[in-house]
């Protein structure tokens, strides 16, 4: 110590030095090397990344999605449109044809000699009656509609409807061999079946169109016996 009581400049300065030694001994190392820090950031980036992936990918696939409905969405409202097009018109098409078949009474109630008497007058308007009636069909053929001609055709359950059963074993079961009433359609859908009489007791379809092949001679051959040779 100096006279006047202070202590010595250099102690103070050794006194320093040793607080911040002790200081810098008591805090915590990290415990991690660079090498361990590096590593922990790359798996850390790695992951975020594998994240970020998995988030696109789930996007990508819901913008898909979306993609896909719209596009639904489109050819259903264009099919929609083209129906509505179509058959907009067939509730009164098909009151229509109340008009088609009174025209067809009218014709099918006047005597074929009647009609084609000149004296009795009936022939000019029985002429105008079928006008009447082709014009008709013709206005609503420009609409659509078409009318079914199932005669002597296969029966089909989605356009003609069963009145009656005649038997006949000359002819294929389930033949139409008589129309009692007009059928139409429009479009691809039914306006209205046609009533029809199938046949009963016939063959069958596959089996009366192989009867006509099986019968039929080969070729260089006659269908009268004895006459080869």
């Amino acid at each position: 110590m100096t006279s006047d009581g202070q202590r010595p400049e250099n102690e103070d300065t050794d006194e320093t030095i040793g607080r911040e030694e002790t200081d810098a001994a008591a805090q915590p190392k990290s415990g991690f090397s660079d090498d361990a820090a590096a590593s922990f950031i790359r798996e850390a980036a790695e992951a975020r990344i594998a994240e970020l992936e998995a988030e696109s990918a789930t996007e990508k696939d819901r913008a898909l999605r979306i993609a896909a409905e719209m596009e639904n969405l489109r050819r259903r409202t264009e099919r929609e449109i083209k129906d509505a097009r179509t058959y907009a018109v067939a509730n009164f098409a098909r009151e229509m044809l109340a008009v088609m078949d009174n025209l067809g009474r009218a014709i099918a109630a006047v005597p074929a000699e009647e009609r084609a008497a000149e004296a009795s007058g009936l022939k000019h308007l029985i002429e105008g009656v079928e006008i009447t009636e082709r014009g008709l069909l013709a206005a609503l053929e420009r609409f659509g509609v078409k009318k079914l001609e199932p005669l002597n055709g296969r029966f089909d359950p989605n356009f003609h409807q069963a009145m009656f059963e005649v038997p006949n074993p000359a002819v294929p079961n389930n033949t139409v061999v008589q129309v009692v009433q007009d059928g139409y359609s429009i479009g691809e859908r039914v306006l209205r079946p046609a009533m029809v009489g199938v046949s009963k007791g016939g063959p069958k379809p596959a089996q009366a169109a192989a009867e006509p092949a099986a019968a039929a001679p080969r070729p260089g051959e006659t269908s009268e016996p004895g006459s080869a040779g």
